[in-house]
């Protein structure tokens, strides 16, 4: 390791999203990792498959270890205790399922998995970090259960640290896709508390930056079910049968179920839920399963099931198929030439939903950087590279504009 590079250590690591963008930044040097990788609840530990996604690509073996029960000696002594005594950086992303809105139970049931938050103090108290960093969906912070990250932040507080929390729209930093995000910055007392709207001030990025035109309009065409032969991660979910029909009827760019309404012909691809659907007048709040995305907006938020069109709008905008692990890859702020590795495409399609972008990350990484040692970045510096994001994307803000009249 080099002298002058900071140690990171990351829990709850999965495919490396978090970790990823401090592996691409000189100024550190990941020492350990830890993930349970766990696909859902029913299937147990090591369904996901993650961790050798994440060794494949940033060189380290993740310790796969249940963060719900081991303590957090326990966990320092497996990471190894030189690695992680005063740590500079400590990443923690617990998952974010229980949390999010998108699940309907999560308004009345505290998900067991939403306590993962609170418990990440024992090992910030073990750990001793200068930096540490958290993100997770918004309603971490302002949903039913906040309770859980109010107990991280006064633990935080009470350990000296100065702590900020904040949610995000994720194209406003040059993801190509809609996601809003939480992200949680402490530092010890003696730093200074920066975060990416200091990294970003007065510049903001180009519309036609965070495009799915932008992000994946070069790959090459592939059909449902297929792998490219030159890359193993552009693959698609196989569709046939009706399935495929169903896909081929939606007109392309933007295309959802609710334009086969009218048509006999194209009707007769509505499944159950779709007319119930129409009988209940929700469309607005359907329309989205099965259809195509569009060229010329963000991507929708992908999300942990992105595996099938059924889900989500997860289509291709012009060719019959769902996106491939590699185009959610990119979307998801994924270098291109990131190895997605696991017997289940099902699997690489759930590491890319469950990652932080490491588009996002290598830009916590810069901030980071700015946090130790004072010396701000330029902005065509906080780019991850091979990624959709370019240094022309840049523009100053209105209000910077003002400023400068």
């Amino acid at each position: 390791m080099s002298q002058q590079a900071s140690r990171v250590v990351d829990l709850f690591s999965g495919g490396g999203g978090m970790s990823c963008g401090f592996y691409a930044h000189q100024g550190f040097e990941l020492v350990g990792a830890a993930d349970v990788e766990v696909g859902k609840p029913s299937t147990g530990h090591g369904a996901i498959g993650c961790n050798d996604t994440y060794a494949e690509n940033l060189k380290v073996e993740p310790l796969a270890v249940d963060l719900s029960v081991i303590g957090a000696d326990e966990l320092a002594d497996r990471l190894g205790s030189a690695n992680v005594e005063d740590l500079e950086i400590l990443l923690a992303c617990p998952p974010c399922t229980g949390f999010s809105r998108a699940i309907s139970k999560n308004w009345a049931e505290d998900d067991p998995r939403n306590s993962l938050v609170a418990r990440v103090a024992d090992h910030v108290a073990r750990m001793r970090p200068r930096v540490f960093m958290m993100e997770n969906v918004p309603q971490l912070l302002n949903g039913n259960f906040r309770h859980h990250f109010a107990a991280l932040r006064e633990n935080l507080h009470g350990m000296g640290y100065k702590v900020h929390a904040t949610s995000h729209a994720l194209s406003r930093f040059g993801l190509p896709q809609q996601r809003e995000r939480a992200l949680v910055i402490a530092v010890a007392a003696d730093l200074p508390l920066l975060t990416l709207d200091d990294l970003w001030r007065g510049y903001t990025v180009r519309s036609e930056s965070v495009t799915v035109k932008r992000a994946i309009e070069h790959l090459p065409p592939i059909g449902a079910g297929e792998t490219h032969a030159e890359d193993a991660n552009h693959t698609s979910t196989l569709l046939k049968g009706e399935s495929l029909e169903r896909i081929a009827a939606m007109p392309h760019d933007g295309g959802s179920w609710p334009d086969l309404l009218g048509n006999p012909e194209t009707e007769k691809y509505l499944i159950p839920s779709m007319r119930k659907a129409v009988e209940r007048g929700r469309l607005n709040s359907y329309c989205d399963v099965y259809g195509r995305m569009s060229w010329d907006k963000p991507a929708p938020t992908i999300k942990r099931e992105c595996s099938h069109v059924g889900n989500g709008r997860y289509s291709h905008p012009e060719q019959d198929r769902q996106c491939t692990v590699r185009e959610l890859g990119i979307l998801q702020g994924f270098p291109a030439d990131y190895i997605f590795t696991g017997g289940s495409r099902k699997n690489l399609y759930r590491q890319i939903g469950d990652a932080v972008p490491p588009l996002i990350s290598y830009q916590l990484a810069c901030l980071a950087q700015w946090i130790l040692t004072g010396e701000k970045p330029d902005l065509d510096e906080v780019i991850l590279p091979n990624t959709s994001l370019r240094a022309d994307d840049f523009v100053a803000s209105e209000a910077a504009q003002l400023t400068l009249v």
